[in-house]
């Protein structure tokens, strides 16, 4: 018999809407169930979690997961939560972001188990033989206008105004659940409370079309605590792809959690039990100032989404921004995560062959750089102990050389414990 997915759910705050005798009829036999994702972007970015982990808990359940993306309704643009429509995107930009999404995906979802391995589907599989007429005939004549009309998603922009293209997508999306249930027994839509509307769509469609069976449950949309929006930094959104959000930014965004979001996103984001999870509150409200919660947030999702190495590289970098650091640490940094790290520092640069013939560290803070006014201060701060290359101390006879470069061609330069210069030799 399966878990169950619901009461998982429940305790976890992971339940915004369901339809009546979802429970009951999960708890019968393993079932499919799948969630879309709009493939925009080559990558998800973290607000898509949410309905990643819905997906593992619904496999750990011993149920079996379908991630649809999809290859057509990105053709047409989901109208859900948007105040305008969306730019179309040509065929080739789709098929390049479903592959990379696919990819990151295949991190969470385990694709090789058995008779519950996750599985993959693309819409455009069943839609690109389908034409206009073929549509209108078999899909559209059993959804009404008034019931299209009386969708959230509709109303909202009646007044903005809105293409049939996106009025259309309902009906698209619920076509996606007709032909899940029919071909991959998939009685169960999964979602964002925002995809409520179109996933009833497709609840109403199976049972006009084909007398089915199918149930609906939506998480509810993730806030911040202090009202800003969740997945967002002043640099923009937080992508799963490290190429777009460095792994040592990702752990920031999780570690500089407030503690009531780190209490509600450690049930959302992780698979630790309740009981886990109680001591690891508890223990956090025991000493708040260690930030016990955040830390194990942090490591837990940025290892699963980044890696175990990527994670320990991006805890050695936020001990280098508190000064708790070696020149090896430094150097471990990708160019990437140095500047995150860095960011806003005073930079010069020198060239090459000053380095490799030995540049005096004297010149490196003043004369060669302004980083210092004369000099006379750098002596003064050398005499005191205040400077350091790579985060270890030096004195006036030091001299900068190659093997000091860090990725072959930064050096940082520090001035006691909170002033910091970067040197790129070029």
């Amino acid at each position: 018999m399966p878990k169950n997915f619901i009461e998982e759910l429940k305790w976890r705050g992971m339940i915004h809407d369901i339809m009546p005798g979802t429970e009951e009829a999960l708890m019968k036999q393993m079932s499919g169930g799948y969630i879309g994702f709009d493939p925009t972007a080559d990558s998800l970015h973290i607000g898509s979690l949410v309905q990643i982990m819905i997906l593992v808990h619904f496999q750990r359940a011993g149920h079996k997961p379908f991630a649809l993306v999809g290859g057509a309704t990105g053709m047409v643009g989901d109208p859900s939560g948007k105040s305008a429509e969306r730019n179309l995107l040509d065929a080739d930009t789709l098929n390049h972001n479903v592959a990379c999404v696919q990819k990151q995906l295949e991190r969470f979802l385990d694709f090789d188990c058995g008779d519950n391995s996750a599985e993959m589907v693309n819409n455009y599989d069943w839609f690109k033989e389908m034409n206009f007429l073929d549509f209108i005939r078999d899909v559209g004549k059993h959804i009404s206008v008034n019931y299209m009309m009386a969708k959230d998603s509709v109303k909202s922009r009646l007044e903005t105004g809105m293409s049939f293209t996106e009025f259309s997508y309902q009906l698209v999306q619920g076509y996606d659940f007709y032909y899940l249930n029919k071909h991959k027994n998939c009685i169960v839509q999964l979602g964002g409370s925002d995809q409520w509307g179109n996933i009833v769509t497709g609840t109403e469609l199976i049972r006009r079309k084909g007398g089915g069976e199918a149930y609906a449950v939506t998480t509810p949309l993730i806030k911040k605590a202090d009202g800003t929006k969740f997945g967002k930094t002043e640099g923009g959104n937080v992508w799963l792809d490290a190429e777009r959000t460095s792994p040592y930014q990702f752990y920031q965004y999780w570690l500089n959690a407030s503690d009531a979001d780190a209490e509600n996103y450690i049930k959302i984001f992780t698979l630790k039990e309740k009981e886990e999870i109680d001591a690891l509150i508890a223990e956090h409200n025991e000493a708040p100032h260690l930030r016990a919660l955040q830390k194990a947030l942090a490591e837990d999702i940025t290892a699963r989404v980044h890696g175990k190495d990527a994670l320990n590289t991006a805890i050695a970098a936020s001990k280098i921004l508190f000064g708790k650091s070696t020149s090896d640490d430094l150097k471990a940094l990708s160019e990437k995560d140095f500047f995150s790290v860095f960011e806003g520092v005073p930079q010069a640069t020198v060239s090459r062959d000053e380095v490799s013939s030995g540049l005096g560290i004297i010149d490196a803070l003043s004369g060669k750089t302004g980083f210092l006014a004369s000099n006379g201060e750098a002596r003064r701060e050398l005499k005191g102990n205040a400077i350091s290359v790579n985060k270890e101390k030096v004195n006036d006879q030091f001299q900068i050389t190659s093997d000091h470069l860090i990725n072959d061609k930064y050096v940082l330069l520090g001035k006691g414990k909170k002033k910091n210069y970067i040197l790129i030799v070029e």
